[in-house]
């Protein structure tokens, strides 16, 4: 029975008859720890033909995998992507898009519970909303239309309806010929919309406090021992995602000085590129001992034309950079090395299927 038994195809469907019993020790490598089944009768009913990736590999680390002449097979990221439905039953991904889930769950109960309304914003627009030079253009009828680069437009226009407070969680489209860890073409935003009675940093302040809302909700949610955290880290090892009690907010101009004082050359004025941002990280995190930090002020010329001038220094702007967008997030919080990992079905210049 043993040789029939290892010899069936793995991902078959089978039929089992036999006894339960107790173990005199936990097994570790399942899930079920403390019985075992003794089988009696083997049945193959729905056999398979060979997958084209193995749930093993695709679960494989690359420190699990080894070195040299013994190195065990490991999936790469296309491979995974081009068989996503396997790939999504790896426990790995189970966790990822479990600890995804929860992110809208915690967005949509800090908002909620402060008065704010979700709409869904509209995706096939007649004008652009941003640069032309990232937009989407489609064929609406008899017309162009544009597949939607930012919900802004129409936030402002809900606020302007009476509703003081709204949010949306909703793709947005970037026509961006990227091919980074950190980019796609698609991208589910979290967005929000509110009446300011004051100042802009009552915005700013609530988004602080929302996302370590949301950071301190999956460490709660997903972080026990045995949790989704600890099965990501498995495949994708990570330092634990320090999150401070209030939040770190500095002006883009004291980022440029530490990145500045660090030795990079970086403009004043200029957006920063992923190496000085991840530099900054960087400096933050021994500056401050934290993971999660927020930049104020950024530079007029580099943000979008409805952005409001600072009335101190027009060359800067009251404007601020969160990244709200739920692939991001999801990528930052467990430190994965691409957001496509993120993703169920990532879009980028290179993938438009599955």
């Amino acid at each position: 029975m043993m040789r029939f038994c290892s010899s069936s195809i793995p991902e078959s469907l089978v039929l089992i008859e036999g006894v339960i019993q107790a173990v005199d020790r936990p097994i570790q490598a399942t899930t079920i720890k403390n019985f075992e089944v003794h089988i009696s009768k083997f049945w193959v009913s729905t056999p398979v033909a060979p997958l084209p990736i193995q749930m093993d590999a695709a679960s494989r680390s690359e420190e699990d995998a080894g070195e040299g002449a013994k190195k065990l097979v490991t999936i790469g990221l296309d491979t995974r992507l081009n068989h996503r439905v396997i790939d999504l039953r790896t426990p790995t991904n189970q966790a990822i898009f479990r600890i995804r889930s929860g992110v809208k769950h915690l967005f949509r109960d800090f908002l909620d519970a402060r008065g704010f309304v979700e709409f869904e914003t509209p995706k096939l627009q007649g004008a652009m909303t941003e640069s032309g030079a990232s937009v989407f253009k489609v064929t609406y009828f008899d017309r162009p239309a544009f597949l939607a680069q930012s919900p802004q437009l129409a936030k402002q226009m809900i606020v302007s309806g009476d509703f003081d407070r709204m949010y949306e969680i909703g793709p947005v489209f970037r026509a961006e010929n990227s091919w980074g860890p950190r980019h796609m073409t698609e991208f589910t935003g979290m967005d929000i919309e509110m009446a300011i009675d004051h100042h802009y940093h009552e915005v700013v302040t609530l988004l602080e406090d929302l996302l370590l809302f949301i950071f301190h909700g999956l460490n709660e949610r997903f972080g026990g021992p045995g949790g989704e955290i600890e099965w990501v880290r498995k495949q994708w090892p990570s330092e634990p995602f320090v999150v401070p009690e209030k939040a770190v907010r500095l002006r883009f101009s004291e980022g440029i000085q530490m990145l500045r004082e660090a030795g990079r050359e970086v403009e004043e004025l200029e957006d920063l590129s992923t190496e000085d941002e991840k530099m900054l990280g960087r400096l933050v995190k021994e500056r401050y001992n934290t993971d999660f930090f927020v930049l104020d002020k950024f530079p007029l010329k580099i943000r979008p034309f409805y952005t409001m001038p600072d009335p101190h220094d027009e060359r800067y702007s009251n404007s601020y950079d969160f990244f709200m967008r739920l692939d991001r997030i999801v990528q930052f919080f467990l430190n994965l090395p691409n957001i496509r990992l993120a993703t169920p079905f990532p879009r980028d210049p290179g993938r438009i299927a599955p």
